[in-house]
């Protein structure tokens, strides 16, 4: 990449920056949601990778059908209420929302396509040719359709609601995402009598139904044995056929805290509504579906033949991640073992003097987090010099060894203090669930801040010592849940440093105290300080650059959308600055155009673990600044949420994490590259460039180290 020799552009007399160039330009932007779609089509391409195997193959398309569906909830929902307002909130790239409505549904179509196909033509006969075979009802024996008629009949009439519509029946409000089948009846009394009937299948209900007396594994689809056993819901009515449907709804919460009495309960009621009373965004249909049901569907639910999509395959296809449950270990990735960092091997009680001489990093996945921050917290749960614990959750997951801990800390006479997170989306039932047996249990629960999500991860621990305290401290880029500690990276940063101990004691009681302006030497919160701190080190760093010093700027995120960071790195690199980026999903900024943005590079990587973890290093000459936060570099974490970015003090894990980076950077066989017109594409390795995956590096290292 050369070098531009293009000076930063100087300050006027208010401080606003002279550009030379148009940095408001809409040309200069990516759209966001068309770029959450580009992620999406990396994750379809992870899935129609062969040498996948065949179990992973099908997970990853599980996800990203599951991953659109939140799509329509969350984005499109957003779009959609924006044009019903007559509000149009202006985006770097202009596009009105009927524009971008247009272009992502031409964009869906494409990918619901290819998507359908790897799954009919790819996976599911891969699969079959292996033993795990999707059967449909007709091709049953006798036998076997008796087995489900009589399933049918003792354990799925009983809880079926059908419906028919008429003026005394209106269309049914459907709960969202659940399957529905749409019948169409005849009068057995009268022909010429004909009825729509609407029923919607439970989701207590199996989906994937074992089919007896077969060779392998062999299931037939929930939908499938009720549309041929129907005639026991609809007597007196002729089944002339019967299609499946599917409505998303917006699933945003939108609650006034300020007016609500009780938040939890206010939330615990959102929650509800989201999945009955909100308005559908989407319909999915059963691709033979008359086109006279899809009207009647879409009238009845407001929506318009764009909201349509058609499918032949079968829908909510998160439910086949239950075959992951079977013992096929050849069809799966193979399993790892994760490293204990020599640190927190053997017995427990040494850890506190272990942190007291020096600073910890983990990586997870590849890192332990049961036998490092799970570890911790249970040796504090248990140690009678341990007074005091404080922790930030936002998902924990269920049957969390971290939630269990802290009721023993509690039940075990400790002041024990918990920030839930109540607004993490889509699981602010189990964080309701939890929270409940956390304050059972003696823990103070503290349900976040008005009008802000927060999203810091962050842990104290409060140790009496020698007659005096000692604050002992882990900082997260990822949540305190151990299921997703297996399949996202992330990093963990254990520190007993006086100075992080008090600033994290600030950030507590910045959340449950509403403290204001606070002071802190080793870490920058959002929403006060971390957006304006952030331009302020990339301003610093364009100066340096513009001043003849070589800089450096290297940052791993999961996003890139605020369009102030956006201008700030053009600048940069017009000034000359290398600016190297791992963006994980969204990226707003265009890189590689001349003049502008040619000293940019922008990289993705998609592979077995969901990268996570979020790291800044910027250089000087031979400065060197390591960061971790919790952020990503988009408007929400700078200005409605509540965020930490950390100055790594160590110098040796400084370096360990700038190696991190570089490898990652390195990567040839998960990495795409975004280009100046929005496309991702594979590395050129027509130069010679060694395969490197990092994911597989990092496995590789911690299989050296434990064998």
């Amino acid at each position: 990449m050369r070098r531009s020799k293009t000076i930063a552009p100087s300050l006027t007399q208010n401080g606003r920056r002279k550009d030379s160039q148009n940095l408001h330009d809409p040309a200069l932007y990516i759209n966001r949601e068309l770029s959450a779609l580009d992620f999406q089509e990396e994750v379809l391409e992870e899935a129609l990778d062969t040498s996948h195997p065949l179990m992973e193959r099908l997970k990853l398309l599980c996800i990203v059908a599951s991953n659109l569906d939140e799509f329509f909830m969350i984005r499109v929902a957003a779009l959609k209420e924006q044009i019903e307002a007559g509000i149009v909130e202006p985006t770097p790239d202009r596009l009105s929302p009927h524009e971008q409505l247009r272009r992502i549904r031409e964009r869906l179509l494409a990918l619901y396509a290819r998507h359908e196909q790897a799954l009919l033509e790819d996976v599911l006969p891969a699969l079959a040719a292996e033993g795990v075979r999707i059967v449909r009802y007709r091709e049953l024996t006798r036998q076997q359709q008796e087995h489900f008629r009589q399933y049918f009949t003792s354990d799925v009439f009983p809880v079926l609601t059908p419906l028919i519509l008429d003026p005394g029946h209106p269309f049914p409000r459907l709960l969202n995402r659940s399957i529905n089948i749409a019948f169409n009846l005849s009068s057995r009394d009268d022909r010429s009598e004909r009825s729509v009937g609407v029923l919607q299948l439970p989701p207590v209900l199996q989906r994937l139904l074992r089919v007896p007396d077969t060779e392998g594994y062999a299931f037939v689809l929930l939908e499938e044995v009720v549309q041929a056993n129907a005639d026991q819901l609809y007597c007196g009515w002729e089944i002339r056929d019967s299609y499946c449907f599917r409505v998303t709804r917006d699933a945003e919460i939108e609650i006034a805290e300020d007016e609500a009495e009780d938040l939890l309960r206010e939330i615990a009621e959102q929650t509800r509504v989201r999945n009955w009373g909100a308005d559908a965004v989407r319909l999915e249909v059963d691709a033979a579906m008359p086109a006279g049901l899809r009207q009647l569907l879409m009238r009845s639910l407001g929506l318009e033949p764009d909201d349509v999509y058609a499918h032949r395959r079968p829908m909510n296809l998160h439910d086949f991640l239950t075959l992951l449950k079977l013992d096929l270990r050849h069809l799966k990735d193979p399993p790892f073992t994760t490293r204990i960092p020599p640190e927190f091997q053997g017995d427990s009680s040494h850890v506190f003097q272990m942190l007291r001489s020096r600073d910890v990093l983990v990586h997870h996945p590849f890192d332990s987090f049961s036998n490092t921050v799970v570890k911790l917290l249970r040796t504090a749960a248990e140690d009678a010099a341990v007074v005091a614990i404080k922790i930030i959750l936002y998902r924990t997951g269920g049957d969390s060894p971290v939630i269990e801990a802290l009721k023993t800390a509690a039940m075990n006479g400790k002041s024990v203090t918990a920030v839930v997170e109540l607004k993490a989306r889509f699981d602010e039932e189990n964080n309701i669930v939890w929270a409940r047996q956390l304050e059972q249990a003696g823990v103070h629960v503290v349900y976040g801040v008005l009008g802000l999500k927060v999203h810091a991860k962050a842990m104290m621990i409060v140790r009496r010592e020698e007659g005096s305290l000692r604050t002992y401290v882990h900082i997260g880029t990822g949540n305190y849940n151990q299921t997703t500690a297996r399949i996202y990276t992330d990093f963990g940063y254990f520190t007993a440093r006086p100075q992080v101990g008090q600033d994290i004691a600030q950030l507590f009681n910045v959340l449950t105290a509403n403290a204001r302006h606070v002071q802190t030497e080793t870490v920058v919160l959002a929403p006060e300080h971390l957006g304006t701190h952030l331009l302020s080190l990339l301003n610093d760093v364009t100066e340096a650059s513009a001043n003849g010093k070589r800089c450096r700027i290297s940052a791993k995120l999961n996003a890139l959308v605020d369009p102030d960071i956006i201008r700030m790195l053009y600048r940069a690199s017009m000034a000359g600055v290398q600016i190297r980026l791992v963006v994980r999903g969204i990226c707003c900024l265009r890189p590689g155009i001349e003049g502008i943005s040619d000293n940019i590079e922008v990289r993705s990587i998609v592979g077995r673990f969901l990268e996570h973890s979020r790291m800044i290093i910027i250089e000087h000459e031979s400065e060197r600044r390591v960061f971790l936060s919790s952020a990503d570099w988009m408007p929400r974490n700078f200005y409605r949420r509540v965020e930490l970015l950390f100055q790594v003090p160590d110098s040796t894990i400084a370096d360990e994490l700038s190696q991190v980076f570089e490898v990652y950077w390195r990567d040839t066989v998960k990495a795409r590259i975004l280009q100046p017109d929005g496309k991702r594409t594979r590395p050129d390795l027509s130069n010679g460039a060694p395969l490197l995956s990092a994911q597989h590096y990092f496995l590789d290292r911690i299989r050296r180290t434990t064998t």
